[in-house]
């Protein structure tokens, strides 16, 4: 079968850094769904991946993790989806990725495609809605009320693929006033479109943006991006008690700044239920199966960007370098081999 895969961690201008290669199509065993990928999308953690993961000598490592696509075989404990069912999901880390014509995936982290949108659109949102939907509800627990503050959040990074979604999730699923960062004309438009109470430069001391809305300090800020740089302006701008939430991966900060507010910290990761195949990891599932029927009611949209064509190294090699740049806009998909 066709597949996208890199043997040493080269930077993305290498043309051995991604390559097209043909390998030997696999099995289902267990809970597994052998699925037919159909489309897929570029996450910062696969350019992470690249440059953090080489592979044994001799070995082909492929990344990918967001997938849209048709259920060909499942394994014999297979209870959840059938063979010609369609499917999107954000995998596991530590399995071989989805780019390439047919991938393995234990099914209870698999959810059934939303039917009114096309396979570019839909496998935009696996990782990133998975990601924000946990950050917002199991970390820090929104529905749960900061006494006294302004009941909204803070999101950095709102232009990003995890923002984009979060800010939607929160406004379609909660009361929280969403505040939204941006620093250019055209992703202050991205995030207003999708429903961000207010939008702040994060180009700017974050604190005195936020500051001159006059709503107060927020009761909760989730960070997706630059958190070593805004770490301090986040800890002057949240609310006493107030729980702060992160996914990237700052060299260092230092939590001792909101001691005295007696404020919490949440990262992130949504890998960890398949990971370590935690005894909720079912959750990933209905968590899909909701995102499906939210988008099929209208309520959530996808978070597509861009379209870079069929799925090949060289397409490949592109996304990662837009990703890299900072500044990607939504979600770069790729679909077809």
């Amino acid at each position: 079968m066709k597949a996208v895969g890199y043997q040493k961690s080269l930077p993305i201008g290498d043309a051995k850094s991604l390559m097209d290669v043909e390998l030997p199509k696999p099995a289902p065993a267990g809970r597994d769904l052998l699925v037919k990928v159909q489309a897929v999308s570029v996450n910062p953690v696969d350019t992470k991946m690249r440059m953090r993961a080489e592979p044994p000598a001799g070995d082909w490592r492929v990344l990918g993790w967001d997938a849209v696509g048709v259920v060909d075989a499942t394994g014999p404990e297979a209870k959840l989806f059938k063979a010609g069912d369609a499917v999107f999901y954000a995998g596991a880390l530590e399995r071989q990725g989805t780019n390439q014509e047919y991938h393995l995936v234990d099914e209870r982290i698999v959810g059934p495609k939303p039917k009114s949108l096309s396979n570019a659109e839909a496998a935009a949102l696996p990782l990133t809605a998975i990601t924000a939907w946990e950050m917002l509800f199991d970390r820090l627990d929104v529905k749960r009320a900061v006494p006294g503050p302004k009941n909204a959040i803070l999101i950095v990074g709102g232009a990003g693929g995890v923002g984009s979604i979060a800010i939607q999730l929160a406004r379609v699923l909660t009361d929280l006033t969403v505040i939204a960062t941006a620093s250019r004309p055209e992703t202050m438009d991205w995030v207003k479109r999708l429903g961000a109470h207010h939008v702040v430069d994060h180009s700017k001391p974050l604190a005195a943006e936020v500051a001159k809305l006059g709503i107060g300090a927020p009761a909760f800020v989730f960070s997706t991006t630059e958190t070593g740089r805004h770490f301090d302006q986040i800890a002057e701008l949240l609310a006493p008690q107030g729980r702060f939430g992160l996914i990237d991966d700052p060299d260092v900060f230092d939590i001792r700044k909101i001691k005295r507010k007696s404020a919490s910290v949440h990262w992130e990761f949504m890998f960890t239920r398949p990971m370590f195949a935690t005894a909720d990891i079912l959750e990933q599932n209905r968590l899909l199966t909701e995102l499906s029927r939210l988008v099929d009611a209208g309520k959530i949209k996808t978070t597509l960007g861009e379209t870079y064509g069929t799925i090949n190294a060289a397409n490949l090699r592109r996304a990662h370098a837009l990703i890299e740049s900072g500044k990607a806009k939504g979600k770069i998909v790729l679909e077809g081999f």
